[in-house]
C-alpha cells in the first residue's frame, strides 16, 4: 500500500544515497568502489529487513537510500568493459559477496532482536 509521504521519502533517501554514493567513487573510483557500495548496500538492507518493521524507515532507508547507494547499472557497464575473463571474475566477486553481506546482515539483524 502505497502513502502519501512515500515519494517524498524515496527522495530524501535517494538523495542522501546519492551522495553517499559520490562519496565512495571520489575515494575509491572504478571497479572497487561499484564493489564496495554493492557489498555494503547488500549488508545494510539485510539487517535493515530483519531489525526494521516501520514501512516509512523502510521505505527511506531501503527503497530510497540503499537504492541509490548501490548500482547496479554501473557495475553492468564496468563489467562489461572488463572483458570475459575480467569481467566474469567481476559478476562472480558482486554476487558471492553480495549474497554473503545480504546472509550476514539479516544474522547481525536479527540477533540485535
Amino acid at each position: 500500500m502505497t502513502h502519501r509521504l512515500d515519494p517524498f521519502l524515496v527522495a530524501a533517501g535517494g538523495f542522501i544515497g546519492a551522495m553517499l554514493r559520490y562519496g565512495v567513487d571520489a575515494a575509491v573510483p572504478g571497479v572497487g568502489g561499484t564493489l564496495a557500495v554493492n557489498v555494503l548496500g547488500s549488508f545494510a538492507l539485510g539487517a535493515l529487513l530483519a531489525v526494521v518493521r516501520t514501512h516509512r524507515v523502510r521505505i527511506l532507508l531501503g527503497t530510497g537510500l540503499l537504492s541509490s547507494f548501490t548500482t547496479y547499472s554501473t557495475f553492468a557497464v564496468q563489467t562489461t568493459a572488463l572483458g570475459p575473463t575480467w569481467g566474469l571474475a567481476n559478476v562472480g566477486a558482486n554476487y558471492a559477496l553480495g549474497f554473503a553481506a545480504a546472509l550476514l546482515g539479516l544474522a547481525v539483524g536479527r540477533s540485535l532482536q
